[in-house]
């Protein structure tokens, strides 16, 4: 790919990110469910944007998941990361968010993470 393709496509990309939780934080007043994803590495966190802060987050380099990730494809721990997020988000007390995808498409490990996330119990 020629270097001008490539700065396009990383503005294009960071269009739809902005794009994506511009909508969000217009339209909601929820917390947000924010995803990350390199191609070895997964993280998610919730987000309260009233104040700034992180409620939980989890990520696949932590050592508390080391265990349950060994061994496993991917997607299977992107799957296992949901249900681990909407546990810690349980017990901070938040039962509902919005789902912020940023600039990936719900696809693949985003949407392995949010199913198990829904089936968790958090609503979004």
């Amino acid at each position: 790919m020629l270097k001008s393709q490539s700065i396009a496509a990383n503005r294009r990309t960071k269009r739809r990110a902005q794009h994506v939780r511009n909508r969000i934080r217009r339209e909601s007043d929820r917390l947000r469910l924010s995803v990350h994803r390199t191609d070895k590495h997964f993280s998610a966190q919730v987000i309260d944007d009233k104040q700034g802060r992180t409620l939980c987050a989890v990520t696949s380099t932590a050592k508390t998941m080391g265990d349950s990730l060994a061994g496993k494809t991917k997607l299977e721990c992107a799957a296992i990361m949901g249900a681990e997020l909407a546990r810690l988000a349980k017990d901070a007390g938040v039962e509902v968010v919005i789902f912020d995808r940023g600039s990936f498409t719900y696809h693949g490990r985003i949407k392995a993470f949010a199913e198990a996330a829904r089936e968790g119990g958090l609503k979004f």
